[in-house]
């Protein structure tokens, strides 16, 4: 655990968030990998108040090929239905475009999370074509349907570019051809819960086609979890305490048994294994085996998942995973 989450997970008076799991089943991974996410590295165009991995331009974070190779591999052994690629900037790997292609080629299920600015950027510029040619589902975030929201939490003029990606999406088909899937991410611009998942849905269908003729498949709202560049904001705010007070008031029992960590892995930039993207955050690796070469050649075996106090995150109201809300 860092330094950071340790004082976190001291100075917070809120119970242990595994002491809220009465079912022990609930504290232990499913049993079988339906997803593996693939952090690729910290290196990013942009540099968003809200990122929980504090990703940006100065980072210098790339997971390496040699590592890419051992997901994959176990990615096969484990016959893993779902890839799911993401950053950073994934996009700004090297081996990026290859990892991809190796991915489709296990599964067919691959996404790729893109902040879509990068996509304007004269080197990324083939990536959408690449994107539709290989299906991959495409999961964009986009902080907010209107300029002046968006550009205050990611820079001025970012609005206006990930809005013209969107649009080149749809013109190759993306949010209209079944097998071209577009799904676009909402965060909170700051310590408040998203509203309810299906309404904020209807809300930017309405908005994004009424303004831009825009179309896409579905909305994720996630709860900005208390880790990297969020957690520092709370705390120069004064508002750790309260925003996690508020997390755990709204701890919702029924959210438990769709929690992203009870079925998915989480590989960082230098093979550390995770039980998800909010615990690489927070630096909390799996209790068992921590390098993803550990996990080659092996059966996949049940274990238990390591728990902070940022869970609260997940959990509450309506839940919030990397797929949107849980309940």
């Amino acid at each position: 655990m860092n330094r950071a989450m340790e004082n976190l997970n001291a100075l917070l008076t809120i119970p242990a968030f595994k002491s809220m799991i009465k079912d022990e089943e609930l504290r232990c991974t499913s049993g079988s990998l339906e997803v593996m996410q693939i952090n690729v590295g910290k290196r990013c165009n942009l540099a968003c108040k809200h990122c929980h991995v504090e990703a940006g331009p100065s980072r210098t974070e790339v997971m390496g090929k040699e590592v890419m190779e051992a997901v994959l591999q176990v990615c096969r052994e484990q016959q893993v239905p779902t890839i799911d690629i993401t950053g950073g900037a994934p996009e700004m790997n090297p081996h990026f475009e290859w990892l991809v292609e190796e991915a489709c080629s296990i599964c067919s299920h691959v996404i790729v999370r893109t902040n879509l600015v990068i996509l304007t950027e004269r080197k990324y510029r083939h990536l959408p074509q690449f994107y539709a040619e290989h299906q991959v589902e495409v999961v964009c975030s986009l902080p907010y349907y209107r300029a002046k929201e968006m550009d205050r939490v990611r820079g001025d003029g970012t609005f206006d570019k990930a809005i013209s990606v969107i649009q080149e999406l749809n013109e190759l088909g993306y949010g209209k051809k079944p097998e071209l899937v577009l799904n676009m991410v909402y965060n909170p611009a700051g310590a408040y819960f998203p509203p309810a998942q299906s309404a904020m849905e209807r809300e930017y269908k309405e908005k994004l086609r009424e303004d831009y003729g825009i179309v896409f498949n579905q909305l994720f709202t996630i709860t900005n979890n208390p880790t990297g560049r969020f957690a520092g904001f709370l705390m120069r705010s004064g508002n750790l305490q309260s925003y996690m007070e508020k997390l755990y008031g709204a701890f919702n029992s029924a959210t438990l048994p769709g929690l992203m960590c009870r079925y998915q892995m989480s590989v960082g930039y230098d093979g550390t294994v995770y039980d998800c993207d909010f615990n690489q955050a927070a630096g909390l690796p799996v209790l068992s085996e921590k390098k993803i070469f550990d996990f080659v050649g092996k059966k996949y075996n049940k274990r238990e998942i390591c728990f902070g106090k940022h869970c609260y995150g997940c959990t509450a109201g309506q839940g919030s995973s990397c797929g949107g809300a849980t309940e």
